[in-house]
């Protein structure tokens, strides 16, 4: 699951803005309301609704102009209501100076200001300010005080009743004008950074969200959740899999898994008692389950779902085995160490022994024994130390073709050794330690060489070095003609001191698999077509970085 970086907030931007189609609904509702307000003010003109009110120093200009302006707010509200219509910041500014316009037109034909109806300016200026901030929203409210003032001072011209309170109501709305829009300009400021954060939250939380989705289905460790009814409301991949359990089945019954069913019924009787493993594929394979309740604080365990880990029994075997190998390797190096001193001690004696004037042919054979035995023991110590005292690998590009040629040459000219070199090409190169590498080849070709004798009477083994065409990566195979290893002990050859003679140490295969792991490359067993037996080891791509 990538990380991504969530600073980029449109929170850092003062002039951040709702998306689109917020406003546009936004526009639409006063679209409703435009045309509500002009058909109302004409068909209460028509029908007589408060004459002294309406139209009273111009019916004829009253009743065209609302009767234009509830046909072209009918015209406008078709349009939006139709989406053929996505008006700008300019058609919108048109729109309410239109607005202005004939509710000016429609204050001045009843009376001025003293008629009331100039302050549903203060409606479009506020709506001018939501719909349109900074500068342009605010010109808005300036236009319509001047046409405001503008109007009183021409009936202050053509009305002789006219009186300086109608110019001080017309000098007030205007104030008022200014004030509505600075107020809706601040709110809706404040609304559209506040509807940004919550967005910004909403989308960092779904992004937490899939992060925990993702981390969750590619955990190791099986996670199930089932609830209060005892049905799988979530299984991951790794559960789905210990379990044998179809992923397409969620949600559905606990049912479907017997043996966990039957076990989450006991722990939710006895829930301080720890859960045995369960056995899957008739009994070859066996998981770890543990309980907990998915709310602590739940009275009862099953008043709370419930949350399941599943795990593979073998692989914590696995990880047990290797710390109790790695404090077991400490113990035989520090052993291993304290007993070569006194081993050193008997062998020089038995030297001593040997050159002696006084000593029997009998004895000469004894102290044969001596020599050899202490010598075994010495090379078993040298393995167990070698491995204590291991240096990290250093590792570099590797010709296969020309070190394996070298290293055949060297490996025949001091033993007798036919060894078969087969190169798929003359360019395969590989990272690994060259010396880490000339070691374990060595171990598995005498290994070789001494099964071939063994069971042909010839020192033969063939070494095939090519690339993996599916991983696209090198390896060599080191195959000998001897009988092969046994199926019961295929799964013990590379643990530490396993051996079937009684001459070896068992130590052979265990260090060239350590060293294979130390160069990021496996070390491993198989029988060839022609049923003889091989090993392989697949290194790594030459340009890997260690």
């Amino acid at each position: 699951m990538q990380t991504r970086s969530l600073s980029s907030s449109p929170l850092a931007s003062p002039t951040a803005t709702l998306p689109a189609h917020s406003n546009y609904d936004l526009l639409r509702v006063y679209a409703y309301y435009r045309l509500l307000l002009s058909s109302l003010l004409w068909v209460m003109h028509d029908t007589g609704v408060f004459p002294e009110v309406l139209g009273t120093h111009g019916p004829q200009l009253f009743f065209y102009v609302s009767m234009g302006y509830t046909a072209f707010n009918l015209l406008t509200l078709i349009m939006l209501w139709r989406g053929q219509f996505a008006p700008k910041t300019e058609h919108i500014f048109g729109l309410l100076f239109i607005d202005i316009v004939a509710i000016t037109l429609l204050m001045h034909a009843s009376g001025g200001v003293d008629s009331g109806l100039g302050y549903l300016l203060i409606i479009c200026v506020a709506a001018g300010s939501i719909f349109i901030t900074g500068q342009i929203g605010t010109a808005l409210a300036a236009l319509a005080s001047l046409l405001v003032i503008g109007q009183s001072l021409i009936d202050a011209y053509t009305n002789e009743q006219f009186t300086n309170k109608e110019l001080f109501s017309a000098g007030t709305l205007g104030i008022l004008l200014f004030i509505a829009s600075l107020v809706f300009q601040y709110l809706t400021n404040r609304i559209t950074l506040t509807a940004i954060e919550a967005a910004e939250q909403s989308r960092q939380a779904e992004h937490l969200q899939k992060l925990t989705d993702l981390i969750v289905e590619r955990m190791r460790t099986g996670i199930i959740v089932v609830d209060t009814d005892s049905y799988i409301v979530l299984c991951n991949q790794a559960a789905a899999r210990l379990l044998n359990y179809s992923n397409a089945d969620i949600p559905g019954p606990l049912s479907a898994i017997p043996d966990l069913e039957e076990q989450l019924k006991i722990w939710r009787t006895y829930p301080h008692n720890r859960s045995p493993n369960i056995h899957i594929d008739s009994g070859t394979r066996e998981v770890r389950i543990n309980f907990s309740r998915l709310e602590p604080r739940a009275a009862a365990a099953a008043e709370s779902d419930t949350l399941i880990f599943v795990e593979d029994s073998r692989r914590m075997a696995q990880e047990a085995q290797q710390l109790k190998l790695a404090s077991l390797g400490r113990l035989t190096a520090s052993i291993a160490h304290e007993v070569r001193n006194p081993l050193g001690a008997i062998s020089h004696a038995s030297q001593l022994l040997q050159e002696s004037p006084d000593i029997g042919s009998g004895d000469i054979r004894l102290t044969e024994i001596i020599q050899n035995h202490s010598m075994r023991v010495n090379h078993i110590i040298e393995n167990v130390l070698q491995l204590s005292r291991r240096k990290p690998a250093q590792p570099e590009v590797v010709n296969l073709a020309e070190y394996l040629g070298h290293f055949v040459n060297d490996f025949s000219s001091n033993r007798e050794a036919d060894i078969d070199l087969q190169l798929q090409s003359a360019a395969i190169k590989t990272k690994v330690d060259p010396s880490q590498l000339t070691q374990v080849l060595t171990n598995l070709c005498e290994n070789g060489l001494r099964y071939s004798h063994s069971l042909t009477g010839a020192y033969h083994l063939q070494i095939v070095a090519a690339i993996d065409r599916p991983s696209d990566l090198p390896y060599i195979e080191i195959i000998d003609d001897g009988g092969g290893v046994d199926a019961a002990d295929m799964p013990h050859i590379f643990e530490p001191f396993f051996t079937t003679e009684t001459t070896g140490s068992g130590l052979g295969l265990y260090i060239s698999k350590e060293l294979c792991e130390a160069n990021q490359a496996s070390l491993s067993y198989r029988t060839t077509g022609a049923g003889k037996s091989c090993f392989r080891i697949d290194l790594t791509h030459y340009q890997r970085i260690f």
